[in-house]
């Protein structure tokens, strides 16, 4: 291998470069989304056995290890399933300690930011991604505010709290909530967005390298991932590229994005082959989870799926619960933002475009206690 080229902030286009020593969510010149230089990626080597987290990656994590407030994230079980279409293995990332798989963003984005001295941080979500950075910044010593939409589910909004954020419930869209997030950016409180800062994503691609080392070094054939802003899209799709060149696998493996068919944006451009969002009137949906109307890295989302053969599928509204009442009886409570996605398979078997036969992991996003109010209605 050539030498690792040293971590910086880039914009897609490669025209803007800036150093990670100053933490930044988003290019101070253009406005556009920054991702991070490629990594040095991770072999089965540099794996520390001895840990039991995500952190067992360390080496190819790019943060200092002495900012880490370590909760137990990551190492999450890998079970199989059999659905409608067909068996397939189930990643529980549901089983995070803030119970959902944003804790893998969260760890590496909080331990960056407060390695680089930042005391103080916001954002906006739809509950999974403000429950996480609540936990983290909380355990950080870091004060937190989170902007969340009015209807968040209560069990939410009191995980929120309980870890010591400050909760703001805003009216409207869940794109109404976003702009008043960056309307306090600009007020200068840091943004620490899942979906804008790069960091995030460093974290998130240990679920590729999580799903490799549990299935014995190789990879699987499909990967159906619920989505709504596409963090764990992405991450995977960097961490295995990452594993490819370093010759760990010969291939990634296909990428899948499963939606609601009410608020489908990367269903949309998909189909479109967009790199810019489409367009569309989004509906109410209970998988309030993955309600993103307007993407920030639409062309990265749809190069991941297509660069990888994958697709993407819209669920109706009428078979999210349905679906999260059938992983229920088999032992799996998840929330309906993720258990499309096991529709989300069954379509896509139905359809031919994975084979019942083929290896698939089905991701489980978050845990079904957060949702409670929807599953009493």
């Amino acid at each position: 291998m050539s030498a690792p080229e040293l971590t910086a902030y880039v914009t897609r286009d490669g025209a803007h470069r800036y150093p990670v020593d100053t933490p930044i969510w988003r290019c101070p010149e253009t406005g556009a989304p920054v991702n991070l230089t490629e990594g040095e990626g991770l072999s089965r080597d540099d794996i520390d056995m001895a840990e039991r987290s995500l952190w067992r990656y360390a080496a190819a994590i790019r943060v200092d290890k002495a900012s880490r407030v370590p909760l137990g994230e990551g190492c999450t079980p890998l079970i199989p399933m059999a659905l409608e279409g067909g068996n397939v293995r189930l990643k529980l990332e549901s089983l995070m300690p803030s119970g959902s798989f944003k804790d893998r963003g969260m760890a590496v984005l909080v331990a960056y930011l407060k390695a680089h001295g930042i005391s103080e941080v916001m954002l906006d979500s739809s509950g999974n991604a403000a429950g996480s950075l609540a936990c983290y910044a909380g355990a950080s010593g870091i004060k937190c505010t989170v902007l969340v939409p009015a209807r968040t589910s209560a069990a939410k909004v009191a995980q929120m709290r309980a870890y010591g954020a400050v909760v703001e419930l805003v009216e409207g869209t869940r794109q109404d909530v976003a702009a008043k997030a960056l309307k306090l950016a600009e007020a200068g409180v840091f943004y620490a967005s899942h979906n804008w800062q790069p960091f995030f994503i460093e974290g998130t691609k240990t679920l590729a390298y999580e799903i490799w080392e549990q299935s014995g070094f190789t990879v699987p054939d499909n990967i159906v991932i619920p989505v709504g802003y596409g963090s764990n899209l992405l991450g995977c799709r960097i961490g295995f590229d990452e594993l490819k060149r370093r010759g760990e696998i010969d291939r990634v493996p296909r990428l899948f994005a499963a939606q609601p068919a009410n608020v489908g944006a990367l269903v949309r451009a998909f189909a479109a082959n967009a790199d810019t969002p489409v367009d569309f009137t989004p509906q109410p949906t209970i998988a309030e989870g993955v309600a993103a109307a307007k993407l920030v890295r639409t062309a990265e989302c749809v190069a991941a799926l297509r660069d990888t053969g994958g697709g993407a599928v819209a669920v109706a509204e009428e078979k999210i619960l349905p679906a999260v009442r059938m992983l229920a009886s088999k032992g799996a409570l998840v929330e309906p933002s993720c258990a499309l996605a096991a529709t989300g398979y069954d379509q896509l078997v139905a359809d031919g475009t994975i084979s019942p036969d083929q290896d698939t992991v089905v991701v489980m996003t978050g845990n079904g206690l957060k949702s409670l109010d929807a599953l009493m209605e």
